[in-house]
């Protein structure tokens, strides 16, 4: 073989394992599992998010990292599940009525500690741009942990207004009526277009649908028109996701303009459960706050150029902490130590991962709202709890009396029946693996008796 034709064949052995995929990560705040057309709703209208669905792989039993926005975040930023990093729900971790509390809570971090490597910053190690735009809420600038640009992220949990004037810190005022959704995307494609002969991650968490709810009046005019569907009915809260899908389609649309379709992996799922006030997971139970599967699975799409399948579907269960891994792995990054995830590359591309379990753990509580859904008491979503998911088999433990609830997703997704007193021997193993796991990773539990306790 000439030197010729040898380094002709060595580069065309080489270049494919160099192709560095853009990354887009699109994240919704308190979006239920139900809250897309694509995932079932004959209400909510999300034709650009349903379209990506058709293009790409559903996950049909994907997780959050917790029942709420802040530590969902950080699981997914870290790849590590919520004891390694401490932030466990947002704000404080005594929430509701004293006198109704059983238990002192474990004190909760409301900024993500520094030392933990970040997503973003794996990535820019790896060669790319990134860029951060909506909601971060794990501390007030997003740019230490990796984002080299930044559109309107800081420590907030919500929005002053979806409308210009936004009020905000980090984002300039738009013309008067301007509206959120729409402003950010518009923000990110002008970014992307600076970037595009080069690697980008672009992490869009947006603040929509979380509170307050404020659409557009003709948008919420034209779902006011229509039918209630099986299990929603909220034309306003329609008209927020309606914004939130036509923003998704604005970054898809700039994508195919500058024909970078094929080079991006672009991934779309949320944090939590919807908001009881406003959705419903329905058939699952639970809502934003609980730790049944209303609360924390998740839409979860992803469309990979030249793995995914259109089209297609996974009912193996990930885990948003498995976003860390996968996408820095397709990056040509280099992965830390510690990882709670995986990589779900062989998943995406129609094959399969190892078996594992998966946890969540809340040391805190959440006062109730809301309609009642699943466990949900008169004063509290949730108390302190912690979750294993084995296989099918679902088990939740409550810290305040050591009471158990046991699952099979597979017979049962919407947990109408526990199958502690059928099963025993299922729910002690899984205790066992779900107590060893809080050993391994030193997860703080709640003891101490609450004073102000009234029973």
């Amino acid at each position: 073989m000439t030197v010729v034709k040898y380094l002709l064949l060595a580069t065309a052995l080489v270049l494919p394992c160099l192709a560095k995929p853009n990354i887009i990560l699109f994240y919704a705040d308190d979006l239920g599992w139900t809250d897309l057309g694509c995932q079932g709703s004959d209400y909510y209208e999300s034709p650009r998010i349903d379209a990506l669905a058709k293009e790409g792989m559903t996950f049909s039993q994907a997780y959050a990292g917790a029942a709420n926005c802040a530590p969902s975040r950080a699981c997914l930023i870290t790849g590590l599940y919520t004891p390694r990093h401490g932030v466990f729900t947002v704000g404080k971790s005594d929430r509701g009525k004293s006198k109704d509390r059983k238990l002192i809570p474990i004190e909760n971090r409301t900024v993500l500690d520094p030392k933990f490597p970040a997503l973003p910053q794996a990535l820019q190690k790896a060669g790319y741009a990134t860029c951060v735009a909506g909601k971060w809420h794990l501390s007030k600038d997003p740019k230490p942990y990796g984002f080299d640009h930044n559109i309107g992220a800081c420590d907030w949990g919500h929005p002053k207004s979806y409308f210009s004037p936004y009020k905000s810190p980090v984002l300039k005022d738009g013309p008067k009526g301007e509206h959120l959704p729409a402003r950010l995307a518009k923000d990110v494609s002008d970014w992307i277009r600076t970037r595009k002969d080069d690697p980008f991650f672009v992490y869009f968490p947006f603040y929509s649908v979380h509170t307050p709810i404020e659409a557009e009046s003709e948008v919420t005019a034209r779902y006011k028109s229509k039918t209630a569907g099986t299990h929603h009915d909220n034309p306003k809260y329609a008209a927020m996701i309606d914004a939130m899908d036509r923003a998704v389609g604005t970054v898809l649309d700039t994508l195919a303009e500058l024909g970078l379709e094929d080079d991006t992996i672009v991934v779309f799922t949320s944090d939590n459960g919807p908001h009881a006030g406003f959705s419903t997971a329905d058939p699952l139970s639970g809502s934003k706050g609980m730790y049944l599967e209303g609360g924390i699975r998740e839409p979860f799409i992803v469309r990979w150029p030249g793995k995914t399948k259109a089209g297609s579907r996974c009912d193996i269960p990930v885990h948003q902490v498995d976003l860390f891994p996968t996408l820095v792995k397709a990056a040509g990054g280099e992965l830390p130590e510690l990882l709670d995830g995986v990589d779900f590359g062989p998943l995406a591309a129609g094959g399969a991962i190892g078996s594992r379990n998966l946890f969540w753990h809340f040391p805190g509580y959440l006062e109730a709202y809301g309609p009642v859904h699943g466990d949900q008491s008169k004063h509290f979503r949730t108390t302190p709890c912690s979750v294993i998911r084995k296989g099918d088999w679902k088990l939740i433990e409550y810290f305040e009396d050591g009471s158990l609830r046991l699952f099979n997703l597979a017979d049962d997704p919407s947990e109408k029946q526990d199958r502690l007193q059928s099963d025993p021997e299922k729910a002690e193993e899984l205790l066992g693996e779900l107590k060893a796991w809080r050993k391994e990773t030193d997860a703080p539990v709640p003891t101490r008796p609450n004073p102000d306790y009234k029973g």
